[in-house]
């Protein structure tokens, strides 16, 4: 099959066809992935006995790899195999390597295969001669692409010579949060040293490139602040009310309710009620957390939204209510309640961002029968009320809009399967679907058509975000819009992410200019400094895992401060599952509904539960093997009593006590001692 390569793409491949080690910088549509595509072909034929891993950061795009381009040029001749989490393969995956010329999976199952020394499961990196990278600029930090490229890294150092080509594909790598040419540029050699390539991009042929990837023309909506906001400022009373019963003193100065700030300000005293016993301060801040968010949505959405989601929250109050603090937070609630819902339903207060977005959307819409767009919100639950917004629409509705909701695929009400994921794109790419409403999974990897509207609503995110969303924008006379209100943050952000835009471009131009001498003598530093602080960091928190016995840590509820188990009780099954093994910790929780999880190989998900005294959720059941029931315990729900006091972890990582291996065969001679003797 003819490859019908651009100039700019035959370009930027040339130094990976000479077997030398690349990443390839295009911009969003510039065809990476078709150059990436030529490039396994080039390899394939020219090395015999060569296998390939393409390696993607999200499991839609594996199926998209393999469908849409390296199946329909490489299928015909190679043996080709696509493996994720949903599929059966992925626990042979050392036998799929085996018999395959060409394997794209996730990150992850690569990750695991290396770790795994199960016969039939695990890989070494030397088994590949090509590794190709998608969106490798999240190469860095703890990221999975960047465990796997460590070893890599250090067996290089190692002088271990039979190891693979790379080839890395990003459409920018950022800055890394610097704003400085001298930080912009560190970072892109940190970028460049994680993956041990050079990174290339086209000169020769640029104004090709820049004719076959069109800017959309971008335009900021502005609208003017609400001139009143009765139901937010209600919100705010209510909020100086919980401070007022706080009665926190000046040490804590309180940041402006309704900003990112002052949730960072309640999640910390939240954090010191609990380590300091003073249940009054917890609840209270976690109470305040929910009135922020109402505000935050007040702001981005419509009132009755904000409304929905403390009404939601309340609830369950009722049923757990223990002491005065609970009782003083039901009740204000509902001694504000009918208040609250009347100020919602009031259209003469209504965010004015709203229409400004329906104008944008109408504008578009109207004017052309043959419209797509992509609107863009920050979390689920604002793109759940968008959609309900859009769906409700007379106005959007005569316009023909058929919206869907788009997000990453996860578990929980607000998440999407795969299948869900690629039937929604594949009805959005028919035709039958001319708007998705999206989080920013749609602003990478995804190939989804055409465009000619991308609207950014309510999003502050960094400049790779930003460029990866405008290049969903691709049709002729395209539009990109930032709705925002005047003198917002959002306009702000975006302006400076132009700025740091053209400064990674700079940075990588001085990259490139570097004597290749002095670029690998600066690459080998990087990479001999990042193993050494990777072996520290290793030593460090195998020192604070021993910290101490398990047998001398409490856990407690963390919405009650009720003891409930020992470090000892909890076991960790393939290193993932933390379950507690005490029979006698049923009787602290009681269970709930079944979450929306597959069943996976050894277990399969029970209910979910949630402590017996507060209601506050601590994780659910798995049934494990067909026989054990256990209770999945997530530590960030608990605080634990240690011999140096009360200490919190969001991850069982970060636990100072060494948790066992599960064992089954103790288990079940534990737990059925006469059916085995």
């Amino acid at each position: 099959m003819n490859f019908g390569l651009y100039e700019y793409q035959e370009e930027v491949v040339q130094r990976a066809l000479r077997g030398e080690n690349i990443i390839i910088w295009l911009p969003t549509g510039g065809g990476k992935t078709r150059a990436a595509v030529y490039v396994a072909k080039k390899h394939l034929e020219n090395n015999p006995g060569a296998k390939v891993a393409v390696l993607v950061n999200k499991v839609h795009l594996v199926d998209q790899h393999y469908n849409n381009e390296f199946n329909p040029y490489l299928g015909s001749d190679y043996s080709l195999v696509s493996i994720s989490g949903d599929c059966d393969q992925k626990d042979f995956f050392g036998c799929e390597v085996k018999n395959s010329d060409l394997v794209i999976c996730t990150a992850q199952i690569l990750e695991n295969a290396l770790t795994n020394q199960e016969e039939g499961k695990h890989v070494e990196l030397s088994q590949f001669t090509l590794l190709i990278i998608d969106e490798c600029h999240h190469t860095h930090k703890e990221g999975v692409y960047n465990k796997i490229m460590a070893r890599y890294v250090a067996q290089k150092l190692k002088g271990e010579r039979r190891l693979p080509q790379i080839l890395g594909l990003t459409a920018s790598p950022g800055t890394g949060g610097a704003k400085s040419i001298k930080g912009a540029v560190e970072h892109v050699l940190q970028i460049c040293a994680n993956l041990d390539s050079v990174i290339v991009s086209s000169k020769v042929y640029a104004p090709e490139l820049k004719k076959k990837v069109p800017r959309p023309r971008k335009r900021f909506d502005i609208v003017d602040r609400r001139p009143q906001d009765p139901f937010g400022d209600h919100l705010k009373f209510m909020m100086q009310f919980i401070h007022d019963f706080m009665a926190l003193g000046p040490e804590f100065p309180v940041r402006e309710f309704g900003t990112q700030e002052y949730e960072a300000d309640v999640v910390i005293l939240e954090k010191k009620g609990v380590t300091d016993r003073n249940r009054l301060l917890a609840q209270c801040a976690l109470h305040l957390r929910q009135y922020n968010d109402a505000l935050l949505i007040n702001d981005t959405v419509r009132m009755v939204d904000a409304f929905r989601v403390l009404e939601s929250y309340y609830s369950t109050k009722s049923s757990t209510a223990m002491d005065g603090t609970d009782f003083f937070l039901l009740g204000l609630y509902q001694e504000n309640e009918v208040e609250l819902r009347k100020l919602s339903g009031d259209a003469r207060f209504e965010n004015p961002k709203m229409g400004k977005l329906q104008n944008t959307l109408l504008e578009q819409f109207v004017q052309g029968g043959h419209s797509r767009g992509i609107l863009f919100s920050k979390t689920r639950k604002s793109i759940c009320c968008l959609y309900d917004w859009v769906s409700n629409n007379p106005a959007l509705q005569r316009a023909g809009i058929r919206a869907a909701i788009l997000t990453g695929a996860g578990n929980g009400i607000n998440y999407m399967t795969q299948n869900e994921q690629k039937d929604t794109i594949r009805n959005f790419r028919l035709g039958s679907l001319n708007l998705l409403i999206s989080t920013s999974v749609a602003e990478e990897g995804l190939d989804i058509p055409e465009c000619n509207l991308v609207v950014r609503y309510g999003l502050l995110t960094n400049e790779i975000a930003q460029q990866q969303a405008s290049g969903r924008a691709r049709a002729s006379d395209s539009v990109y819009s930032v709705v925002a209100q005047a003198g917002g943050r959002e306009v702000r952000r975006e302006l400076l992410n132009e700025c740091l835009e053209d400064l990674t471009g700079r940075a990588i131009g001085e990259v490139q200019r570097m004597e290749p001498r002095d670029f690998q003598m600066k690459i080998t530093d990087l990479q001999t400094e990042a193993l050494l602080t990777r072996q520290l960091a290793e030593q460090l928190k195998l020192k604070k895992r021993s910290r101490f016995n398990a047998a001398t840590v409490q856990l407690s509820c963390r919405g009650c401060f009720l003891p409930v188990a020992l470090g000892h009780d909890i076991k960790v099954i393939e290193n993932a599952h933390h379950v507690n093994i005490n029979p006698d910790f049923e009787r602290y929780y009681k269970t709930g509904g079944q979450p929306a999880l597959k069943t996976f190989e050894d277990w399969e998900p029970g209910r979910v539960i949630s402590c017996a005294a507060c209601g506050r959720q601590w994780g659910m059941e798995m049934i494990y093997k067909n026989i054990a029931l256990l209770p999945i315990l997530a530590i960030e729900n608990f605080a634990m009593e240690t011999p140096e006091g009360r200490k919190l972890a969001k991850k069982w990582k970060n636990v100072e006590f060494t948790v066992e291996e599960f064992n089954f065969s103790t288990y079940c001679h534990n737990k059925f001692p006469n059916m085995l003797d």
